[in-house]
């Protein structure tokens, strides 16, 4: 039993050293095809509009709501403790550094990554990948580049929009329900503002979007079975990214402090 379980280690251990280096070195040719981008960019902006402009709805109701539980849950943790006066910066600074990047990237993992999964699964067992390659064209470059640098590149912009969201939705809640004014909301938020928090924040959503595009780009080059391999690596994608947004966020935290 134990020469099982050693042996049922040994192989997850290696296929997880396996696929950290397929990953890193599909990384490395996604930069590697950074100038086909450049000459071609019309993908690119199509996936800046996937990515980025048809998110805005779902990070919005994303938003709105997180905004509210935050001042709910704040109240409750500052009742007796400090006065509300302090609500807007409990909030506001939980929002911009933790929940808006941290939220954001796991809808963006639910919605685009396990979309790239599925569209190039699709392709993959469909021998559409092979049919690039057939005609001298990298599949990589085509597909995986744009992509990357799209998520990239919008996810910052996704975050500062749900931090807006999510800052408004703390007030409104603050304001109608908590008995909290405009003025010392804001003020509030202003003097414990920190320009640090907010970047932080943004550095936390670019890498965020890049791993989500990057493992959802390879799990769907690894997509085998037919239709039953696409659905799984859909449900693959979400999952990895998932795990994968939260253990990067406790990693950036521990290197922030």
């Amino acid at each position: 039993m134990l020469k099982k379980f050693l042996q049922f280690l040994g192989a997850k251990t290696i296929k997880f050293f396996q696929e950290v280096g397929q990953v890193s070195t599909l990384f490395l040719d996604v930069l590697r095809n950074f100038k086909r981008l450049i000459k071609n960019n019309k993908d690119f902006f199509y996936q800046m509009e996937h990515i980025g402009v048809n998110s805005l709805p779902l990070v919005f109701i994303i938003a709105i709501f997180t905004g509210a539980v935050s001042a709910w849950q704040a109240a409750y943790q500052l009742k007796g403790i400090a006065p509300l006066s302090f609500l807007g910066t409990a909030t506001s600074r939980a929002i911009i550094t933790e929940l808006g990047p941290v939220l954001t990237a796991i809808v963006i993992a639910g919605r685009v990554g396990a979309s790239i999964a599925a569209e190039i699964g699709s392709m993959k067992v469909t021998e559409q990948i092979d049919a690039l390659e057939t005609m001298g064209i990298s599949p990589v470059g085509f597909l995986a580049t744009p992509r990357f640098f799209a998520s990239i590149i919008m996810m910052p912009i996704l975050v500062i929009f749900a931090d807006l969201i999510a800052v408004i939705g703390a007030y409104l809640i603050s304001n109608y329900f908590l008995g909290v004014s405009f003025d010392v909301f804001f003020e509030s938020v202003k003097r414990y503002f920190l320009f640090g928090d907010f970047t932080f924040g943004l550095i936390k959503g670019m890498i965020f979007g890049g791993v989500t595009a990057l493992l959802g780009c390879h799990i769907g080059f690894r997509t085998e079975g037919g239709a039953e391999g696409v659905g799984l690596s859909t449900i693959k994608s979400f999952v990895v990214s998932s795990a994968m947004i939260l253990i990067l966020d406790y990693i950036l935290w521990t290197l922030h402090f």
